[in-house]
């Protein structure tokens, strides 16, 4: 059937997935297919005194043994980073060197340090066994706190105190002098929670080798191979590109970790070409917890000026945030630009100044995650705003009206220089509060009240920036029978790539959508670059399809003239067919398609076939935005938290598939949720050891968790992409965990109890009412 843009058809996708034929990295088997097996340190900080591997390499089945001395004699590059960023002071972020395989010291729990292919992954396993290691334990910093303090152990020598990262944003002359007109000065000191991202199919990758065409392949899930592939070859093998191919097929998740290069790649594309054989990584659950980047991990202390009428005069941030041992592909990005220019929300600040110290510490990388950097800032926010709120004694939704940027200020330029296209802040919130049934809380309350349940309601609101950054194209297709190809070069994790673009295709030219094939995850295939990243897919790849399509059109109307004997200014396209104005003259887009392959029937100097490119390079982000509303009951006797209502209203412009829209948000809705009251990624601050390294000590949220979630959205069109849209995938991520908070918060009032740090676990709850309780029946 044809769907157009604004209905709801089913995923094109879901069928094939759910009936079990998707088609991941781990069911790719090819012949003589070997296996790895990564041998990890269990120190966080040591030096390796001695390797001996030479029982392992006589083991059974063994077909050969990497060390991180081969590949530096080889002349294997190292992981880069790809976003240094600047200090204060002008320098450039130091980088510090991260071997695939570590040579001389080990600095976190998990680091690779031997890489053992076998015929099977028992036989690597077995051999691992055999490596005899010796090491030199060092002092180890688990946490931001123990990095930062004074004498603290320091992991690299040429980053003293352990400062990765020295960086601020915003005016701090005018912050000062607005603070120092302000009537009050609110302050909060807050946790912004370090996450595993835990996506369903873990990180795997095989490596090949054609020795014929002395060509790599790496198969591996992914948010975008061409961004591997210019990693790899560029930086660590330094080759052409063309001498590595990149496949993914079906992804399950990545939500930002799928987009980094990891050691395991560059191990089995190694290790590939030293044997002579494919060369499968498999990695399981206890290696993601231990390897995979990981997310957030900030101490804030935010401090919000106001006047005498509840007026937002300035805002300062100060947060520490956990690199990890290494510089992740993007990880002094996220805490910095990526996150602190959104710091200003949807308010109308005088000023703001960030100040941003970044951390080394024997832990796993850090780097983006759901959102990356702006579900961080605006928790800030608006955890600031909910605590303004109760301290001036002004509703929620009042002081947020106070300062919310009018409509008819747009577009605004903010405190920190971000240009917001468009928004209506105001009737999102006024939606929300309808549609959450505002007025009828109290009565609520009373009956929660009755069945000896606490129930708190919490109200925010966002704005984040996404669906920008560098140009994507798409290339559009179609074959003698009429079938369309869509090619574009980002990856598809589960957000319903095929569907959008086929929609797409199918509301501009009238085909079937189930005759539009969309190919994505081969660089040898799809020509052009792209990611998947930063809510991207709609508003920047899908831009690109468009411009394609119009190339289509363009095209089928120079053959529609020369078969319809009429001027091509003459000829019209109704999104079906092409016809001669005023006449009764048409050719359907299909009959022109097969016309496109008959040669006899074309113009002299026109190419067989329609086979268009379209490009599109956003001249800037797009800006969701939203209100959200959570409401939450508490058992005193347990601190369990229960999220019992949750309204979203959103604005993410023009709206192509609702369905699909509210899949997205109810998603991001659910890891937030996760954020504010399961998730926690711990690791002792004295050893560095992983204290959560399993989903028995990492809880993640269930289907039991989760509320009814009732959405609407607003649709006000961007002005930064020719398709009106806004991104959606990261919203529900970004909204849920301050709401949820601040219903915690409101529900626990009573007891005197300000703010409490993510996640809201049951224990931390209750030792908060009882601690309460008890000091109230001593006073």
């Amino acid at each position: 059937m044809k769907f157009g843009v604004g209905q709801s058809p089913r995923r094109l996708e879901d069928r094939r997935l759910l009936l079990g034929h998707g088609r991941y990295t781990d069911d790719t088997l090819l012949p003589r297919q070997s296996h790895a097996y990564f041998l990890r340190s269990p120190q966080a900080h040591a030096k390796i005194k001695r390797l001996d591997v030479t029982a392992a390499k006589t083991a059974p089945g063994v077909l050969t043994v990497v060390t991180g001395a081969d590949l530096e004699a080889a002349g294997v590059g190292h992981l880069p980073c790809m976003a240094p960023q600047k200090h204060r002071d002008g320098s450039t972020t130091w980088i510090p060197p991260r071997p695939a395989l570590a040579t001389d010291t080990v600095r976190f729990v998990g680091d690779p340090i031997v890489l053992i292919v076998a015929e099977t992954l028992a036989d690597a396993r077995d051999a691992a066994e055999m490596v005899e290691i010796e090491f030199e334990e060092l002092p180890a910093v688990g946490d931001i706190a123990r990095a930062a303090a004074k004498g603290a152990p320091e992991i690299w020598a040429k980053a003293p105190g352990n400062v990765a990262l020295d960086w601020d944003m915003g005016d701090k002359a005018k912050a000062d002098e607005l603070f120092a007109k302000a009537a009050r000065v609110i302050e909060l000191d807050l946790v912004n929670n370090r996450l595993a991202p835990s996506s369903m199919e873990p990180r795997m990758a095989i490596g090949e080798w054609d020795a014929s065409l002395q060509r790599m392949t790496l198969h591996c899930g992914s948010q975008g191979g061409a961004g591997l592939r210019k990693v790899l070859t560029n930086y660590v093998f330094k080759i052409p590109e063309n001498a590595l191919r990149v496949i993914s097929g079906d992804v399950g998740g990545g939500f930002g970790m799928k987009i980094f290069l990891y050691p395991e790649y560059i191990g089995v594309l190694f290790a590939a070409k030293l044997i002579g054989r494919p060369v499968k990584w498999t990695g399981d659950r206890s290696e993601a917890f231990l390897a995979d980047t990981h997310g957030r991990d900030h101490l804030t202390n935010a401090k919000l000026a106001v006047d005498a009428n509840g007026k937002f005069l300035a805002l300062k941030v100060y947060t520490q945030a956990n690199l990890g041992a290494y510089l992740s592909h993007y990880g002094p990005f996220i805490p910095t630009f990526a996150g602190t220019a959104m710091l200003a929300g949807v308010y109308t600040f005088g000023a703001v100044y960030c100040h941003v110290v970044g951390y080394f510490t024997n832990t796993a990388t850090v780097d983006a995650y759901r959102g990356a950097g702006r579900p961080e800032a605006n928790y800030v926010t608006e955890r600031i705003v909910d605590v303004a709120s109760r301290e001036l004694g002004i509703a929620p939704d009042e002081l947020r009206r106070r300062n919310f940027i009018p409509p008819s200020a747009m577009p605004y330029t903010t405190a920190l220089g971000t240009t917001y296209d468009s928004g209506e802040f105001a009737q999102n919130l006024t939606d929300a509060m309808k549609f959450a049934d505002w007025d009828g809380f109290p009565a609520r309350k009373a009956a929660s009240k009755a069945k000896g349940m606490l129930r708190g309601r919490g109200l925010i609101t966002y704005v984040e920036a996404c669906g920008g950054g560098s140009e994507e194209t798409a290339q559009v297709r179609f074959d003698s029978s009429g079938g369309a190809t869509v090619l574009i070069g980002n990856q598809s994790n589960g957000q319903g790539h095929e569907t959008a673009y086929a929609q797409m295709v199918s509301d501009r030219l009238g085909v079937p959508m189930d005759s539009v094939r969309v190919i994505q995850g081969d660089t040898d295939t799809v020509l052009y670059p792209g990611m998947t990243g930063g809510s991207r897919a709609l508003a920047v790849s899908g831009s690109a399809v468009g411009k394609a399509v119009e190339r289509v059109i363009a095209k089928g109307k120079k053959i529609a003239a020369h078969v319809l004997e009429a001027a091509e200014a003459d000829i019209e396209f109704d999104g079906k067919d092409f016809r001669v104005a005023g006449t009764d003259k048409a050719k359907s887009f299909v009959d022109i398609v097969k016309t496109s392959f008959v040669t006899t029937k074309l113009p002299a100097d026109m190419s067989i076939g329609i086979d268009e490119t379209g490009s599109f390079t956003p001249p800037g982000a797009t800006y969701p935005n939203g209100c959200h509303i959570a409401e939450v009951e508490i058992d005193p006797n347990t601190g369990e938290v229960k999220v019992v209502d949750y309204t979203v209203v959103d604005d993410f412009g023009n709206v192509m598939n609702p369905m699909m829209v509210e899949g997205q948000v109810h998603g991001g809705v659910a890891q937030g949720l996760g954020q504010a009251l399961l998730e926690n990624c711990v690791y002792d601050p004295e050893t560095g050891q992983l204290l959560t390294g399993s989903f028995m000590d990492y809880a993640m949220p269930r289907a039991y968790d989760l509320p009814p979630i009732r959405f609407a959205y607003n649709e006000v069109p961007c002005r930064n992409n020719p398709l009106g849209v806004k991104g959606a995938g990261e919203a529900g991520a970004i909204g849920a965990p301050p709401s949820i908070i601040a219903a915690v918060v409101d529900a626990l009032s009573d007891y005197g109890v300000k703010h409490i740090d993510m996640p809201a676990t049951p224990e931390k709850v209750w030792r908060l009412i009882h601690a309460r309780s008890a000091k109230a029946a001593a006073e």
